[in-house]
């Protein structure tokens, strides 16, 4: 069994792969500002804003794997967008991971092999329109994906996944009528859009020791959108 912490494990992605490990046997810290839905003997829950001034949660023991799930959707023209847009993204997206990892480090140190998880997007990958504060966001965090795997190898792997469009709450309002269901799946090669489980299924992954020889790596899950035009 191995011990792993989900920042944001109370809906979308976080929710997914924090029942995907605990049905793995694993025992999984949840730190998100709702608790999960979810009765397990081997799930730590507690409800914290990473963002806010309070200390966060501690762990003591060894963690095998961190993910940090948090994220944002605000897509609008540029030239609707304030610098409190690109600050509030910036926040939620790099700082909270960058908060978490640093009060967490210890914790992944402890374990000698252990693996980190956090989100990008497609808009990085493929430009976008709408897309300018959350994929400027994310960016950045594939920055500090690279930068920190190498400078924890060889003892902690760091890995990102950037989904396309996935159907969680986040996504509600691009997902929330026929047409725009069926507009989503036709951009799309695989001629459908992503769901949680098939993204927590991928972080599952890298956080395992079947993944433990990829570290540095944007995992691009996204239905073929950012490398093939069929």
């Amino acid at each position: 069994m191995s011990v792993y912490l989900v920042v944001g494990g109370s809906g979308g992605i976080g929710n997914a792969l924090v029942k995907n490990l605990l049905g793995k046997g694993h025992k999984v810290y949840s730190v998100s500002r709702n608790i999960p839905e979810i009765a397990h003997p081997e799930l730590i829950s507690f409800s914290c804003d990473v963002l806010s001034p309070d200390p966060l949660p501690e762990i003591k023991e060894p963690l095998n794997g961190l993910v940090y799930a948090p994220g944002s959707v605000n897509l609008r023209p540029f030239t609707s967008l304030k610098q409190t847009d690109f600050q509030n993204d910036m926040s939620i997206n790099l700082y909270g991971a960058v908060r978490v990892l640093q009060n967490y480090l210890p914790a992944l140190k402890k374990a000698g092999d252990a693996s980190v998880v956090m989100f990008s997007t497609v808009a990085v990958q493929l430009g976008l329109p709408y897309h300018a504060s959350v994929a400027a966001a994310k960016g950045a965090v594939e920055g500090l994906i690279r930068s920190l795997a190498a400078e924890f190898a060889p003892a902690i792997r760091v890995n990102g996944i950037a989904p396309s469009l996935t159907d969680t709450q986040l996504a509600g309002k691009l997902l929330n009528t026929d047409e725009k269901r069926k507009m989503a799946a036709e951009r799309h090669p695989l001629k459908r859009y992503g769901s949680a489980d098939e993204i927590a299924e991928t972080a599952a992954f890298l956080l395992s020791p079947a993944g433990s020889w990829i570290t540095g790596q944007i995992i691009h899950a996204d239905g073929g959108l950012s490398s093939l035009k069929v």
